[in-house]
């Protein structure tokens, strides 16, 4: 096995909507990665992911601010508690950036007010964070391996509506991470053992009695912020003030319900304001006295909005709270009607719509909040117009993915039409889950139109499952059939499972062989040759990936015909045909109408090849390139095994700082992400490095743990132009060590785990990590034999739960355990303590 070009094993596709889709893009690939975290997931240091952009003053609650800072040094989940509309997202929100520092992983925001199905938020967790699901590997399990090796403040946002499923999340993920914190949002608290509780009160209002300091009431100040920003010419003085303070103190200080009154003050001023509020609140105690005050106030001020709009814009309002998240004006006609445009106007002249602002694919987004929403889903369903608006929303999302499924097989659209998908996210998710119970054809059309972008953002081997009961539902070797199991071949092999794939990909070619040539029996082609190659079978897979460029030639099909001859490309690479595969690429970036994506895998190829050639200048221009167009169209599939051959450059250059780097960029993702295919790639590139740059016994470590776990993994073995440079490398290492200490690195590689050997990776990539000092030698020196035991399973990638299974004592224990050692060695992260381990030789 070797260094071997890598990529997304999909691309081309026919998106007609009773088509097959689907030309396969990367369907090999040997030890390469398929798939790594959209966006933020390739680690920015200290920084803070997933916050909507700041529009308004953060007025008030610099106690509570400080309150729950403080919580987060002391306790590892803390939860924030309050009504609706009482500002505990924009508190978290403020939390968090001023705590960001903490974290070298970084704050990371998971709105969870969208989802409908509880059974979603380890999966939605996972997407927000760039960890790609594992195919029969619960999101959870698969969550809690990523981040045990993770610093960082994770914060649930909403957790109300699937509390019970959060509150476990929450559990596994604490119990099994030490270094990850927990801010929790929610109406209720969590319940978890070692949870601390912030109950978030309403704003401060004046006291009626004395109205000398109204100005400086945090409720005043805010409500005068936003009713300034509605009408310039609002002051504050002695005529208004009283009628202020009145009005905040009949909201209860809630900040929602003073932001919309606020929003009225230029159409109505503070005294009617004053009146037509005190109208609603009767009607809706008289309603409704079991509610709480708080709960009253606020739903009086939602239901005061609704009934000053026209009935036009009352089923407006209705129609646009299906969206789960932020939506233009044209999804907002789509579930609306036509002419839906002036009453999205009025809601938001009415407040109960947030004004545009540009969402992630530059297009003007309108935002409702959660209130809101959830209050026009209680009006859909008392009007009878659920299951009508969610068709509705069903087939908008179908058109927009299947319109951004078209775009992004273009050169010139490719970007856009996937940061459109990435704003519409939120919106498919809903749609998906609704239409397995209800329209499992739209459900099977959208999750087709989807896949190309899962497969560029890294997400396809995730969706296995889901793809997997699509196919279910249709009929065993009917064109939709053929379709869902085109992606479950490709979600296979990215994931790995090789025979899973070549089960796929046969299965289609037996359902459409008798039907003479077809874009998608070329497609089944591709994806056999390319399972075939990674599997070792050179000439099978050689001869499947000709017969598919002889059918995509023959159908005019620019797609399948360059995913065939960039397969063919890797099979001449792996037989050592340099020449041929440098030729094969060359003639295939020139196909006129392939996409820009099988282009750029076709780059890989080309660029291993180079290598292989000993073209390094040509090589690293290629790369260099590649790099740049991946970061630019967010192309994470593939950007992580470029990052490890330009490392593989960088060292041959006598670069070797700039190789760490690339290196440990690309290895984090793909550790983050779950794709060990890329793992494998990083482990390899990692042992060449360390033996070029004097550090023989690491390089001879981890050549070994590679080669076990590849073998394990059932991977072929490397080319030959691999071989040779490995076995230089091992010869020169040999010459070096001596043969007592070079089997002494064997032995040691040979006994990691993969996640130890990746630690381990990691930790040599790292730039110039301090040594150890003498109080943690001596702490070391201080731990028992099962304390230094629990050190080496902490550095072999154990969670505290498997810890306990493992040596038969509790979780408890285990933590408490953990903790005496901590204080002894000085090590506070577990990233510090697999470090310890490694470097103490525990492992």
């Amino acid at each position: 096995m070797g260094g071997r070009p890598t990529g997304d094993p999909g691309g081309g596709r026919d998106f007609r909507p009773d088509a097959v889709a689907g030309a396969a893009g990367l369907y090999g690939g040997g030890r390469g990665g398929y798939g790594t975290a959209v966006g933020e997931a390739i680690t920015t240091v200290n920084a803070v992911h997933g916050f909507p952009a700041v529009r308004t003053s953060f007025i008030g609650r610099a106690g509570p601010v400080r309150e729950v800072a403080v919580l987060l040094e002391r306790y590892r989940l803390v939860t924030v508690t309050g009504p609706g509309g009482s500002g505990k997202t924009r508190l978290a929100s403020q939390v968090a950036r001023q705590v960001t520092g903490r974290f070298e992983d970084g704050v990371w925001l998971v709105e969870l007010a969208p989802l409908h199905d509880p059974g979603q938020v380890p999966a939605v967790v996972a997407a927000a964070l760039g960890v790609r699901e594992q195919p029969g590997v619960p999101a959870a399990v698969t969550l809690a391996r990523v981040l045990a090796r993770q610093q960082l403040l994770l914060v649930l946002d909403n957790c109300e509506h699937v509390i019970s499923t959060a509150a476990g999340l929450c559990a596994e993920l604490v119990a099994a991470c030490d270094d990850l914190r927990v801010l929790a949002t929610s109406r209720e608290a969590l319940q978890v053992a070692g949870e601390a509780r912030y109950r978030l009160g309403p704003l401060a209002v004046p006291d009626p009695g004395d109205l000398a300091d109204v100005a400086r009431t945090e409720a005043v100040v805010l409500f005068v912020d936003r009713a300034q920003q509605a009408d310039a010419h609002f002051v504050l003085d002695g005529r208004t003030g009283p009628q202020v303070a009145r009005l905040v103190a009949r909201l209860d200080g809630m900040p929602l319900a003073i932001e919309l009154a606020a929003a009225r003050v230029e159409a109505l001023g503070v005294g009617q304001l004053l009146d037509r509020l005190g109208d609603r609140f009767a009607l809706l105690e008289g309603g409704d006295r079991l509610a709480p005050s708080r709960q009253r106030s606020l739903a009086a001020t939602v239901e005061w909005s609704y009934q000053l709009l026209d009935e036009q814009e009352r089923r407006a309002f209705r129609a646009v709270s299906v969206f789960p998240g932020p939506f233009t004006l044209e999804g907002a006609e789509a579930v609306a009607g036509t002419g839906a445009g002036l009453a999205v106007l009025r809601l938001v002249d009415c407040s109960l719509l947030v004004p545009p602002r540009a969402g992630v694919d530059g297009r003007p987004r309108y935002v409702m909040l959660e209130t809101l929403r959830a209050y026009g889903a209680r009006l859909r369903a008392e009007a009878g117009e659920q299951d009508a608006t969610a068709a509705a929303l069903a087939g908008y999302a179908l058109w927009a993915a299947e319109e951004a499924a078209e775009g992004l097989q273009t050169r010139a659209g490719e970007a856009a039409a996937a940061r459109w998908v990435d704003a519409e996210d939120p919106t498919m998710r809903q749609v998906l889950a609704w239409a397995l119970d209800h329209d499992p054809a739209i459900g099977l059309r959208l999750a087709v139109a989807l896949a190309p972008w899962w497969l560029l953002r890294g997400r396809l081997a995730g969706q296995y499952p889901l793809l997997c009961e699509i196919a279910g539902r249709a009929e065993a070797g009917s064109e939709r059939w053929c379709a869902a199991q085109m992606w479950l071949g490709r979600a296979a092999l990215s994931a790995a499972e090789l025979a899973g794939a070549l089960g796929h990909f046969t299965a289609v070619i037996d359902a459409a062989g008798d039907q003479g040539p077809s874009r998608v029996l070329a497609d089944a082609l591709a994806g056999r040759s390319s399972t075939l190659l990674n599997l070792g079978r050179l000439a099978e897979g050689t001869e499947e990936g000709r017969r598919s460029l002889a059918m995509a030639r023959e159908l005019g099909y620019p797609a399948g015909e360059g995913t065939a001859m960039r397969i063919l490309g890797i099979g001449a690479w792996y037989s050592g045909d340099y020449d041929g595969a440098i030729q094969l690429i060359r003639q295939q970036q020139v196909i006129t109408g392939m996409p820009d994506s099988i282009a750029r895998q076709g780059s890989i190829v080309l660029i291993y090849a180079l290598i292989g050639a000993r073209d390094l200048a040509a090589a690293e221009s290629a790369c260099a390139a590649a790099v740049a167009q991946c970061r630019d169209t967010g192309d994470v599939s593939n950007l992580p095994s470029l990052l490890m051959v330009l490392a593989d450059l960088d060292v041959q250059a006598g670069r070797s700082q700039d190789a760490a780097v690339h290196l440990r960029e690309g290895l984090r993702a793909a550790v983050r992400t779950g794709n060990w295919w890329d793992v494998f790639n990083g482990l390899w590139f990692c042992a060449l490095m360390c033996t070029a740059t004097g550090r023989e016994a690491d390089g001879v470590a981890v050549w070994t743990a590679y080669a076990v776990h590849a073998r394990h993994q059932g991977l072929s073995d490397d080319t030959p132009g691999d071989v040779l440079r490995r076995e230089e490398a091992l010869n020169k290492a040999r010459q070096t060590l001596g043969p007592d200490r070079f089997r002494t690195a064997e032995e040691r590689g040979a006994a990691m785990s993969l996640d130890t050997a990746t630690e381990y990776a990691l930790m040599l990539t790292a730039p110039a990590p301090a040594p150890l000092t003498a109080a943690t030698s001596s702490g070391l020196e201080r731990l028992s034999a099962r304390e230094r035991e629990l050190v080496a399973l902490v550095a072999q990638g154990r969670t505290n739960a498997q810890i306990a299974a493992q040596l038969y004592i509790s979780v408890r224990t285990v933590g408490s355990h953990l903790d005496r050692i901590r204080d002894k060695t000085g090590c506070r992260r577990r990233a510090d303590l697999t470090r310890l381990a490694l470097t103490a030789g525990l492992v």
